[in-house]
């Protein structure tokens, strides 16, 4: 192995295989791929994945051969590492330039790391030649994903119906997508700049706050690290109530999912809105479910139940929830409770959220002006694409860049 992985090979010694993968990511393509193959079938070893290890001990021995770099790719994407397999996919298809099988592991791997400009832009490359059956949906998914509305729209519209119903899911959410992104776009820029908007149109959630802290200096109105306050709390709460009236919408109950954190913020709904809490039941209709952080005991609630709007606190974009929130008060990358050393009652702390501060945090001053006037006039503009279909996942951050952390 070369200097360039020389770190890689001292951490790999000491068992820290979480950063001998990281030491891996500057180099990945642009090490032989000999040297590139013998490295991750290291890692496979210490990790005990025998797949890994042997399709990266036969791509190292034929780094020429098309099949063997395919295997290697296709088990980096496989085995989470899919950064480490580009670079075996692209010279694969390099060499067997026509391969729709391998074309579509590559844009997989390039998609893992949210690189949708990219393989958009290998799947355009086709032309014509691109088939209807999911290279061009896929071209107009990734498009969507890179921010490039006018071409997602004008790839989607050279697309009918799948005769394959396994695609038939992904059309209607790519419809619907498409429906809610001209909303976003007819109320605010949608550019690269619009979280909320972008937040909207890829999953129908109403994001009520940006982060005070960051905006300019990469976060884009996300938190990285968040130690929660109860005033934060409030603040989401209150901007729900906005919505509300705002939409129209009159829910008659607060739901109680079981989990400490979501009763306690539930509990707190409920004071705030002046409504009664009651048990969740995934049939109850004209209710607010609320949780903290959605996961994935909370799958139940991906189809949705007539009147039932669905409010997270704080969703974890860098790790999308398997249900998107209707509404969702902030996004963070790590977030803390502020009642995790907290013992008393669930309902006393609810009391304290009730009573805190909604007034927002000045911040830094860098984050644009979000006023309560503004963000009620927006709700109401979105308002005929929210609580609508499904809540379907969507497992990229979008085209809002962000910094994220290790």
């Amino acid at each position: 192995m070369t200097d360039a992985t020389d770190d890689f090979r001292t951490l790999l010694k000491s068992g820290d295989l979480p950063a001998a993968v990281r030491s891996l990511r500057p180099h990945a393509e642009t090490l032989p791929l000999a040297e590139l193959a013998r490295a991750v079938r290291a890692l496979g070893e210490a990790a005990g994945f025998k797949d890994l290890a042997k399709a990266a001990k036969t791509a190292a021995k034929r780094p020429e051969d098309p099949k063997a770099l395919y295997d290697l790719g296709y088990a980096c994407v496989e085995r989470g590492i899919a950064f480490l397999g580009i670079a075996p996919l692209r010279a694969a298809l390099a060499r067997v330039p026509g391969s729709r099988t391998l074309l579509a592991e590559l844009v997989a791997a390039l998609a893992d790391g949210e690189r949708h400009a990219e393989a958009a832009a290998l799947l355009a490359a086709r032309g014509d030649l691109l088939p209807a059956w999911p290279e061009t949906y896929l071209l107009a998914h990734h498009t969507l994903l890179a921010g490039d509305l006018p071409g997602a729209r004008a790839a989607a519209g050279r697309l009918t119906a799948p005769e394959d119903d396994t695609w038939s899911w992904a059309h209607a959410r790519q419809r619907r997508i498409l429906a809610r992104a001209e909303l976003a776009a007819a109320a605010g820029p949608l550019d690269s700049t619009d979280l909320r908007g972008w937040q909207f149109a890829l999953t129908g959630t109403l994001l009520a706050t940006l982060s005070p802290y960051g905006y300019d200096a990469g976060m884009s109105g996300r938190f990285a690290f968040l130690g929660d306050t109860h005033d934060t709390c409030r603040r989401g709460l209150a901007r729900l109530a906005l919505a509300l009236d705002a939409t129209g919408r009159r829910p008659a109950t607060v739901s109680l999912l079981p989990g400490r954190s979501d009763r306690i913020l539930g509990l707190a709904a409920a004071t705030v809105l002046a409504l009664p809490a009651v048990p969740y039941e995934p049939t109850r209709t004209d209710t607010l479910v609320v949780a903290y952080q959605l996961g994935e005991e909370d799958l139940a609630l991906q189809e949705r139940t007539d009147g039932q709007i669905v409010y997270e606190h704080a969703t974890r974009w860098t790790g999308p929830p398997p249900v998107s929130a209707d509404f969702s008060a902030l996004q963070a990358q790590f977030v803390t409770e502020p009642w995790k050393e907290d013992t008393r009652p669930e309902e006393e702390i609810a009391r304290d959220i009730a009573a805190a501060d909604p007034t927002a945090d000045e911040g830094d001053g860098a984050t644009p002006p979000d006023t309560d006037e503004a963000f009620r006039a927006y709700a109401a503009a979105l308002a005929p694409g929210w609580l609508t279909g499904p809540r379907d996942r969507i497992g990229s951050a979008g085209p809002v860049p962000s910094s994220r952390f290790a």
